[in-house]
């Protein structure tokens, strides 16, 4: 049996395969800590507006770029500018933002999130 981190990750996008989360649902293509990196993780997120009703704070711990594949997000940064984001649009951000997310349509994004040590 071999020890050695996987050269690839795959994953086709199924919300039937994403697991909960503090909102929404996730579906992971690679965890922190899979393939021998503690610093990378990558995946789906699912949400619907139903999951999160009201606009809900959030400060991420570490570096995240996403790509929205459907649906309709209003992310505000705590003391800076306001982005709306439909499909086709991508963000990235920092670890340690101040946030505050409102889902404005039932949504999907690609997510790559990495972790300074």
């Amino acid at each position: 049996m071999s020890t050695e981190a996987p050269e690839f990750f795959t994953a086709t996008l199924s919300e039937a395969e994403a697991g909960p989360f503090e909102r929404g649902r996730v579906q992971m293509l690679r965890g922190f800590g899979e393939g021998g990196r503690d610093d990378l993780a990558a995946g789906y997120w699912y949400v619907t507006t139903e999951e999160a009703p009201e606009p809900f704070p959030l400060t991420v711990d570490s570096d995240e770029s996403f790509h929205l594949l459907e649906g309709h997000l209003r992310i505000e940064f705590v003391g800076g500018e306001t982005v709306e984001l439909l499909p086709g649009d991508s963000i990235s951000y920092h670890a340690g933002d101040d946030m505050v997310w409102t889902v404005l349509e039932d949504s999907v994004k690609f997510f790559v999130n990495s972790r300074t040590k």
